[in-house]
């Protein structure tokens, strides 16, 4: 883009991403290493294990799919929540940021019941550890996602908006996408390669 200067020499100025942006994504890739280790280890040990799972093992597969179809749906209620503070309709915004809210925390609930009705313990065997592990560092990921969408409601709360707020929805949708993302993985990993 060219920039105007009143008489001297025309000057091109990049439109660069805010810093808020770059940070989250500066985070989100040392955040994906960080799940990459959990992944290393998941297959380290399964590729070691006679049985994979362990024998003993019950997990409801069809249970943790519907509420894995729950989490995904919610990245695209994100994703409108955006379109629409992009679009300048701040109170669609916030309904599609309260109906995210409502689907990361039906997913919560689903965990916390899987964590109390699961047989096996995370001192069973290593299956039920890393079973803790994996879906207790992603429940946390989805938790912290939900205060900071309470905060971003806060924000969005008075009748006028401020410039930063597009970009600080823009982020936290950044970390939702990611978090639904990594659940693929886990889900994958946990329910569906057993052998």
């Amino acid at each position: 883009m060219t920039v105007d200067t009143g008489g001297s020499p025309a000057r091109s100025v990049h439109k660069r991403p805010p810093l808020l942006a770059v940070g989250v994504m500066i985070f989100l890739g040392s955040d994906f290493m960080f799940f990459s280790g959990l992944f290393a280890a998941y297959f380290s040990i399964k590729a070691h294990a006679p049985v994979w799972p362990p024998v003993g093992t019950k997990l409801d597969t069809i249970q943790a799919a519907v509420f894995t179809v729950v989490l995904l749906a919610s990245s695209p209620t994100m994703q409108k929540a955006v379109w629409h503070m992009e679009k300048g309709r701040r109170q669609a915004a916030k309904v599609w940021i309260y109906i995210t809210m409502v689907l990361g925390f039906a997913f919560i609930g689903n965990q916390a019941y899987e964590w109390v009705t699961l047989t096996t313990r995370p001192s069973t065997n290593a299956y039920g550890s890393l079973f803790f592990i994996m879906t207790g560092v992603h429940g946390l990921h989805v938790l912290l996602g939900l205060v900071a969408m309470i905060f971003l409601l806060g924000r969005l709360a008075g009748r006028e908006g401020d410039p930063g707020e597009v970009t600080v929805v823009q982020a936290v949708s950044y970390y939702w996408h990611f978090v639904d993302i990594m659940w693929i993985g886990i889900f994958s990993c946990l329910f569906l390669l057993k052998s």
